[in-house]
């Protein structure tokens, strides 16, 4: 069986397309050939910026012969389907087959293909793989039609097996298929044959080439890292850059350069960030000072003077950057000292976060009174937490910021302290986007929490106010993020959170809107800085709207405007909407906290359906109480007591059930003992009594693992009742004593979690 290697040689592949690209040939190439009747033992496929590789191994020399029959009309059928079935399948009417069929006779056509060697299906599907390639950016060169992501030089194309090697022909727009290749641009210009797949790969390296795109990685982190060691220092890891730096060299040659004192003095991370994004270099750290000194960077060149010259340049163009960075840093701190951060946040009046939630600004004073709020709930002092709210924000109006917005709350940490700030103010500043992802750190410390839990419920309230909620894979203002976000923030800090903190984040939202609403008819009364501060005074001193006052101004501003309605009857019947509307909005956005947790703990090992027997029950709103519930219920099932109560359960639910709806009553009174005539029956009386005597107490402490023991205690003696005992008993008042006796379990287990949402 032969090997097939295909290689498609071109200018420089950007780094980020060079992955993908590689998985895009194996899949588009390997499909194509199974769906054509060839298998093969193993495929793998390679990125240099120059190279795209693909090798197949023990690929079949040729397809088998297909025989296949296909069902067409009825005979007598219309011209045109009959006309229909023969293009689809490929056939003359004079080759068609009349067959006896249920329904009479029906066309039937033999579709017989002969067998194909490998060379004439590996050339047709690499064809359309070329020109249906799915670059994200492509461009055409030349007179032909074809598109590649940059100009397309050569293809090789070769089987190869113990008789030798084999060139497939093709040609796609004058691009013929041989079997040579080239090295690197500069260290080995010319161009060799190869053989089959190790001969390409070894004579490739001596080229200059390093196929594969681990080894290259591996090879600069082991230079880079020796080198910094040789000098007691360290490199900062980055595993990003190292995959894309990766992807801009094909022979990796790694030098150490020196950062000019005068820059020594920024922030670790400014370095860090400047140095990654502009000039790809990896940043080296001294471990006992935390500085970072010195740079990596990778060259593609081996140089007579041992990258000399390379280092020399980019020394001067990294200067170039720094020194920029230097100045924002500067400019910002005497910003700092000489006005605090109130010359930022002002700026941000100025900053629209959303057309319809109002400025940045706005924004800041909604999550500062409800900072306030969340504050008791985290351990924080109020006071410190809405102070940290009004400043958390403040950097994205700063010089360092505008120019590297990845920095954004770090730069606020550092300008917090630089203006003053402590008590875990500034570390809030950084720790309030906090986590950013599912495997990002969540803030401890209760002044970021509380910050970081305003924040992120602000943002889904005000969405939700505005009825802009994800949608199918749509989520562009990343609003499952931020659910997950709080969710996270409450469980790993067990906060205890409700529903009326959800409905008073709603009730400002709903505020700012109604403010911006009823504001703009008469904005054409007001100069600009009128109109802030009319909306600013509406503004209690902890932040929320204050309605009265806004009605009031309202109805003075009434002769002054040509608005037509009556502007008293207007903003009490929108606030009462308000009122009313947060309570059915809590609830809307509840069930959406609901299905990101499911997601959340279904990575824990946590069932949907045990989720969701826990949120059927009061509380729901605790997310904390929610999850402790069901990683209590979860435990109390994975028990051989647990898995058997529920069928026990269900047994009894189905029972009751059927006989509720058939007597037409509800047998909810309570079974007296005294007419218990089994031993079974009277053990379950018992065990019922000893399980409510524990179970009743360890919900009111939450106790819930108590609580599930106590009810997994229950498998025992009602699997015994169910064996001994005939519920629809022919006496009446047995039967509905034993009826009653049943409600007993279901409410009992009913009061743990509802157990009816159990699957199995």
């Amino acid at each position: 069986m032969p090997d097939l290697l295909i290689e498609l040689f071109s200018e420089e592949i950007p780094a980020r397309m060079q992955t993908r690209a590689a998985d895009d040939l194996r899949k588009l190439v390997t499909d194509g050939l199974v769906e054509a009747g060839l298998t093969y033992a193993g495929a793998a496929a390679f990125s240099t910026p120059r190279h795209l590789t693909l090798s197949i191994e023990g690929l079949t020399a040729e397809s088998k012969a297909v025989r296949e029959e296909r069902k067409g009309p009825k005979v007598g059928a219309p011209d045109q389907a009959i006309e229909g079935f023969l293009r689809g399948a490929g056939v003359a009417r004079e080759d068609l087959e009349v067959r006896n069929d249920k329904k009479g006779q029906v066309y039937f056509a033999v579709i017989e293909k002969p067998g194909r060697m490998a060379a004439d299906i590996i050339a047709e599907v690499l064809e359309q793989t070329v020109r249906n390639f799915p670059w994200p950016k492509s461009m055409r060169w030349g007179d032909g039609p074809l598109k590649w992501v940059r100009p397309l030089h050569s293809i090789l194309c070769i089987l190869s097996d113990e008789a030798g090697a084999q060139i497939v022909p093709l040609d796609v727009d004058g691009i013929t298929s041989g079997n040579t290749t080239r090295g690197h641009r500069f260290l080995s210009p010319g161009a060799f044959s190869v053989t089959n797949f190790d001969d390409y790969e070894a004579k490739l390296k001596r080229a200059k080439v390093i196929l594969r795109a681990d080894e290259r990685a591996e090879a600069i982190w082991h230079d880079a890292t020796h080198q910094a060691f040789a000098l007691g220092l360290e490199v900062v890891e980055d595993r990003g850059l190292l995959a894309e730096v990766a992807g801009l060299v094909e022979w990796p040659v790694v030098l150490l350069g020196q950062i000019d004192d005068a820059f020594l003095g920024l922030p670790p991370e400014v370095l860090q960030t400047s140095m990654k994004e502009h000039q790809k270099f990896f940043s080296v750290r001294n471990p006992k000072t935390g500085r970072i000194e010195r740079f990596v960077t990778v060259a593609n060149m081996e140089t007579a003077d041992n990258g000399a010259t390379i280092l020399a340049g980019n020394q001067k163009v990294l200067s170039a950057r720094l020194s920029d960075a230097k100045f924002f840093w500067e400019n910002d701190l005497r910003t700092v000292e000489r006005q605090g951060m109130k010359a930022w946040t002002d700026q941000l009046a100025n900053v629209t976060f959303h057309a319809k939630l109002g400025s940045q600004a706005e924004r800041i004073e909604r999550i500062a009174a409800l900072a306030r709020e969340i504050a008791p709930h985290v351990g924080a002092k109020p006071d410190l937490a809405e102070e940290a709210a009004r400043i958390a924000k403040a950097d994205l109006a700063s010089e360092m910021v505008y120019e590297f917005p990845e920095l954004q709350g770090l730069m606020g940490q550092y300008y917090a302290k630089a203006a003053g700030h402590d008590d875990g103010v500034p570390e809030a500043c950084l720790e309030h986007w906090q986590p950013l992802g599912p495997s990002d750190d969540v803030p401890t410390a209760p002044v970021s929490v509380a910050v970081a839990l305003a924040d992120k419920i602000d943002t889904l309230t005000g969405f939700w106010a505005i009825d802009e909620k994800p949608t199918g894979s749509k989520d562009p203002f990343a609003l499952r993020r931020a659910a997950l976000g709080v969710i996270r923030l409450v469980l790993e800090n067990g906060v205890r959170l409700n529903k009326t903190l959800l409905a008073t984040a709603f009730v400002q939202n709903e505020g700012d809107h109604f403010v911006q609403t009823y504001a703009e008819p008469f904005s054409h009364d007001f100069e600009d800085d009128d109109l802030k501060l009319f909306r600013k005074s509406l503004r209690t001193k902890d932040g929320w709207i204050n309605f009265d006052m806004a009605q009031k101004i309202l109805i003075n501003f009434q002769a002054y405007s040509s608005y037509g309605s009556e502007p008293e009857i207007e903003a009490a019947r929108k606030r009462e909407q308000i009122e009313q509307g947060s309570l059915e909005q809590v609830s809307d956005l509840l069930s959406f906290f609901h299905d990101r947790l499911k997601v959340f703990l279904r990575d824990k090992g946590i069932r949907h359906d045990i989720i969701d027997a826990c949120i059927a029950m009061p509380g729901n709103d605790d997310l904390t109480l929610l999850v402790k519930r069901a990683e209590a219920l979860a435990a109390t099932l994975a028990t051989d007591d647990g898995e058997n109560l529920i069928q026990g359960f269900k047994r009894a639910n189905n029972i009751l059930t059927q006989a509720e709806e058939k007597d037409g009553v509800e047998y909810s009174y309570g079974a007296d003992i005294k007419f218990a005539e089994d031993d079974a029956e009277k053990a379950l009386f018992a065990a019922l009594d000893a399980a409510d005597a524990k179970i009743a107490p360890a919900m009111k402490e939450e106790d819930f693992s108590t609580a599930m023991t106590a009810m997994a205690a229950l498998r025992g003696p009602i699997d015994a009742f169910f064996t001994d005992v005939q519920v629809n008993a022919e006496s009446e008042i047995l039967r509905r004593n034993r009826l009653n006796l049943l409600s007993r379990i279901r409410n009992i287990c009913l009061s743990v979690a509802d157990l009816t949402k159990i699957e199995g």
